[in-house]
């Protein structure tokens, strides 16, 4: 039988007429439940209902007053979620039917054998086991896969605004861009702003061997090939009524091209093995950091697959391309990464943020996000990391240079996470503090007035208006 630590942290309510099949019943769950409620009428089920989170009610149909099938009828519209079992000492088939229909988890005859109650009640459980274990995990890959589109460059808000334009639609996507610039990232947020209920289901095609690839995607049938002991849903089933996003799509061998595009189009797949055909709903999500239409030339790619995959197309700009967000993002990964790690939040230095824009950044976000960790881990900021690595200085911009890529980043919107070290001695006035801290931040935005005033949150003639009292202090 099941331990009590799988059980204990469920709550169970009771109800029961007979005071004897009350105790029989709180002494055996008793063993196994964290919780376990008993009642004798509706009005006390009722009120330990509303005051208490249940996970399972066990229910007596014939109770004096309200019944256990009005009862249940009365609440089934509650958003709180639990299983019910129903005990009854009459087989009438109608009153069976009813208590089904009202959502019963299962139907228990009186006198019952104990044995048979508890194994309604682990199936109950075990289910709700599976619901919870399914929505921490969830929440886990959540957290790991963040879909946030970080940055406010001007490439970056046309990317969100195409993802939310997109995400509607049950069409294919075919998401281009160099490795490293968030594709699976892109294909999430399409998936969680569309309608579709179902999973989404990610797969690399480029990391499965071609020739487990179809029984993957489609399935198998048991015997279907040597080793294929037991049949295989496939991904295309998991997949079903939602999103199915296969990455680096290029790399998928020719001949198991010609069975994909056959599933597009005929909605449909045959496992390997079966003669049968599966109608499915699945939105493809394709993506490549190949050029696909070269491909299709040189003839490693299907013509026909890639216009039935090329409905809609995302093109992610590369890193090199949106440096207005890296501040945001160096932001973004140092906070996430500290907290994965269990320390304390790293803010860098302005000049960390400088050598970083002179940089190109060939493996995007990713590189980005590999050298901040690698940083955080040895407790070095970008500067020095860079400067051990090339035995020499970072090379800064000179103000001109600084004033150009300023302006730029105004074009493309400011980034509002422009990180702050400084700190101050405790002997400083109020005054002394607030003049240091706007000077600061005016010095991280290379002067520029307006954008300092932004991150600060006043406006640009209070900004004026402090410099003017502190130059008339100084003459």
């Amino acid at each position: 039988m099941v331990v009590k630590s799988d059980w204990n942290a469920f709550s169970v309510l009771v109800v029961d007429d007979e005071i004897g099949m009350q105790t029989i019943l709180k002494k055996a769950l008793s063993k196994q439940f964290g919780q376990v409620h008993t009642a004798g009428t509706i009005e006390e089920a009722e009120e330990i209902r509303q005051s208490h989170h249940l996970d399972l009610i066990i229910l007596d149909i014939n109770l004096p007053g309200q019944t256990g099938l009005e009862w249940q009828e009365s609440i089934a519209c509650d958003a709180r979620n639990y299983d019910v079992i129903f005990m009854t000492g009459y087989a009438e088939l109608d009153t069976a039917i009813q208590a089904l229909r009202l959502g019963a988890s299962d139907f228990i005859l009186k006198p019952f054998n104990l044995e048979n109650m508890l194994q309604a009640v682990k199936r109950c459980m075990d289910r709700r086991l599976v619901e919870r274990t399914n929505f921490a995990l969830k929440r886990e890959v959540e957290k790991k896969n963040p879909i946030e589109i970080i940055g406010n460059a001007e490439k970056t808000l046309q990317l969100k605004k195409m993802v939310a334009q997109l995400a509607p639609s049950n069409a294919a996507v075919l998401i281009e861009g160099e490795s490293g610039t968030g594709k699976e990232l892109v294909a999430r947020g399409l998936h969680q702003l569309s309608e579709r209920k179902g999973p989404f289901v990610p797969l690399n095609c480029g990391a499965i061997a071609p020739d487990l690839l179809e029984s993957e995607l489609f399935g198998h049938t048991s015997g279907a090939f040597t080793g294929a002991k037991k049949g295989r849903e496939g991904l295309f089933r998991v997949a079903n009524g939602g999103t199915l996003f296969l990455d680096e799509i290029g790399e998928m061998p020719i001949g198991m091209q010609s069975s994909l595009l056959r599933a597009l189009e005929q909605k449909a797949i045959r496992p390997v093995g079966s003669e049968k055909e599966i109608p499915v709903d699945v939105r493809i999500v394709a993506a490549t950091n190949r050029n696909l239409l070269e491909e299709v030339e040189k003839g490693n790619f299907r013509k026909d697959l890639f216009y039935r995959l090329n409905v809609l197309t995302v093109s992610l700009p590369a890193l090199r391309e949106r440096k207005a967000d890296l501040a945001c993002l160096t932001e973004h990964f140092s906070q996430m990464i500290a907290s994965e790690m269990g320390v304390k939040p790293v803010h860098w230095a302005h000049e960390d943020i400088v050598a970083m824009a002179n940089y190109d950044w060939p493996g995007n976000i990713r590189e980005l996000k590999n050298m901040i960790e690698r940083c955080i881990l040895l407790g070095k900021p970008p500067v020095e990391h860079w400067a051990e690595l090339q035995g020499d200085e970072p090379i800064h911009q000179d103000n001109e240079q600084n004033k150009n890529d300023d302006a730029s980043r105004n074009k493309e919107g400011e980034c509002t996470c422009m990180p702050i070290l400084d700190t101050y001695p405790e002997k400083w006035t109020l005054k002394e503090v607030e003049k240091s801290h706007i000077i600061t931040v005016v010095d991280l935005h290379d002067g520029n007035k307006s954008a300092a005033a932004r991150q600060l949150g006043v406006a640009r003639k209070t900004l004026e208006r402090k410099f003017k009292e502190w130059s008339e202090e100084n003459a």
